[in-house]
């Protein structure tokens, strides 16, 4: 069963006003959408976006005029709101993490617990598999991709592992690999399985889910009306210092020493902040681990449009 994390936590961020536009850019099983359409009213109005066709078809089985799906990846999220004739919204929420069960589901192939098809792709309708990927990529390609998208020191060693086994027979399925990059790493004394950077790893570059995330993020700030909030809850280090460095550098104006002499004509060209950060990042609390063991790495950052002349 999947467990929606920091759901009230998300909700309360985006400050709701019940006539407001809102957009979940990543719908998953709906927890966040679902608590966002409680506090609308009737002029209200929710936009959600999911990239995975199931995710798409749970959300098309929500009977609720104030609802729209759209099945798309979230870095089309301003234009495909522009084919809507939005312009402006009043909040967006990214919930960046995985559902239970897109992760049990083993025609995935996204964990490295239960034996499927190495496939990993979010949009099963497009692009390459984690399979067809691994047949052809180079030993340091590989190694590059390990390396740079799990933070796994051991990228060479097991690039250099799969490139010898899948000499011997194609490499096709989830404990294939998994049993390869076990050779390598031995197991951890905090329980963290060998394969964890490996697969993150691999997941994350087939879906190019930090390239999508680094052109949702102006994007999302462009939309927000002044006092909108941009609400984000990511489950990795490479995802949270995306986000953080994001809304740091457009929480930032132009900086000089003092006393340098500026003509007001040459004003105009400043940067000026753009939003405002609300809070520090938030992590789930002990009992809400205690009951959903996966929220354990999830932080959610959130900011404030403050200035919509400037864009």
């Amino acid at each position: 069963m999947h467990v929606t994390v920091l759901l009230q936590e998300a909700v309360d961020a985006l400050k709701i006003k019940s006539n407001g536009v809102y957009i979940d850019g990543t719908f998953g099983f709906g927890g966040h959408s679902q608590r966002i359409l409680e506090n609308l009213d009737k002029k209200g109005k929710l936009i959600a976006f999911d990239r995975d066709v199931s995710a798409v078809a749970r959300g098309r089985s929500i009977e609720n005029r104030n609802f729209h799906i759209i099945h798309s990846k979230f870095s089309k999220i301003k234009q495909e709101l522009q084919e809507l004739g939005v312009s402006q919204v009043d909040g967006v929420l990214l919930d960046l993490g995985m559902s239970s069960l897109q992760l049990e589901d083993v025609s995935r192939g996204f964990s490295f617990r239960l034996d499927g098809p190495l496939d990993m792709r979010m949009d099963t309708c497009e692009g390459q598999t984690a399979m067809e990927w691994i047949a052809s990529a180079s030993e340091a390609h590989l190694g590059e991709v390990i390396k740079n998208y799990g933070e796994e020191r051991f990228a060479k060693q097991i690039a250099r592992e799969i490139v010898m086994a899948r000499s011997r027979q194609p490499i096709t399925t989830t404990l294939q690999l998994a049993g390869i990059v076990a050779k390598v790493i031995r197991p951890s004394k905090h329980n963290n399985h060998p394969a964890t950077r490996t697969f993150q790893a691999i997941r994350i570059y087939l879906n190019q889910e930090l390239d999508e995330l680094s052109l949702t993020l102006p994007d999302c700030m462009k939309l927000l009306k002044k006092g909108g909030r941009l609400v984000v809850i990511s489950f990795h280090s490479l995802e949270d210092r995306t986000v953080k460095c994001f809304m740091r550098e457009a929480s930032c104006s132009d900086k000089f020493p003092r006393k340098l002499p500026i003509r007001d004509t040459d004003m105009q060209h400043l940067v000026h902040p753009k939003l405002r950060l609300v809070g520090r990042a938030k992590r789930p609390k002990d009992s809400e681990i205690e009951i959903n063991p996966r929220a354990r790495s999830a932080v959610m950052r959130v900011a404030e449009r403050i200035n919509v002349d400037n864009l």
